[in-house]
């Protein structure tokens, strides 16, 4: 059994909030009470990894960013995580290795390696939005997503991007290309579900609220139980 100190791991990814972010949370307190959600769902996040890798029974491991980590969500477990959680059941254990603000080198660098070591049953994983949000950061995106597929385990869940812009469509490419021959299992997140936002963004206009969490954890969960990862849904 691997405990929290043993993985060596943090929720947090040691990067401050962008410039804009930030300017943009002293003026306006939308986006002022999301920002003051990301320490605490951190830290919420690694205590709960420490009860769940303490325990047993099988383990399943969440990469991501802000969305896993929920936050724009009323609770921290409020985030396409949290909400997947009881599709596979009581008896699966949920390690949650989301960082706020992180990108797809984040997670092959830093979270998959820490996952790996835990041996998991089943990895999750949605990432992407942190690098296509800004032109700047679409650059080489199609290589870093090439890194992060091609280190995946054969049974992972990946969701897509949402998006019809240039980066978006080679991001999805790859992913497509990588369930096919690679054996990963798509969330398909270009579902209208969650290609359509309104009413589904919190005060910042950016994350997703409750709303929004709730239609990709509903896609991941459909994803999970067509793979035959998770019990077909009851009544």
């Amino acid at each position: 059994m691997t405990d929290a100190g043993e993985l060596g791991f943090s929720n947090r990814t040691g990067r401050p909030p962008g410039r804009l972010i930030t300017l943009a949370s002293r003026v306006l307190p939308g986006v002022r009470r999301v920002q003051g959600q990301i320490e605490p769902y951190a830290e919420f996040w690694q205590e709960h990894n420490r009860t769940a890798l303490g325990g047993s029974g099988p383990l399943w491991v969440a990469l991501g960013d802000s969305m896993a980590q929920g936050i724009g969500a009323a609770r921290p477990d409020g985030g396409w995580a949290g909400r997947l959680a009881p599709t596979l059941g009581a008896s699966w254990r949920l390690v949650n290795l989301s960082q706020y603000g992180a990108r797809v080198d984040d997670v092959v660098d830093r979270q998959l390696p820490a996952a790996l070591r835990l041996r998991p049953d089943l990895l999750v994983c949605l990432i992407g939005s942190n690098d296509l949000m800004q032109p700047r950061r679409q650059e080489g995106v199609g290589e870093r997503y090439v890194r992060l597929v091609d280190r995946l385990p054969r049974g992972t869940v990946i969701g897509n991007q949402p998006g019809t812009f240039a980066a978006a469509l080679v991001v999805n490419g790859l992913i497509d290309d990588a369930v096919a021959r690679r054996g990963l299992v798509l969330a398909e997140l270009r579902d209208p579900r969650t290609r359509h936002w309104r009413g589904k963004l919190s005060s910042d206009g950016f994350h997703p609220n409750d709303r929004g969490y709730a239609a990709i954890a509903e896609v991941f969960a459909e994803a999970l139980r067509r793979a035959g990862l998770a019990p077909p849904r009851s009544g």
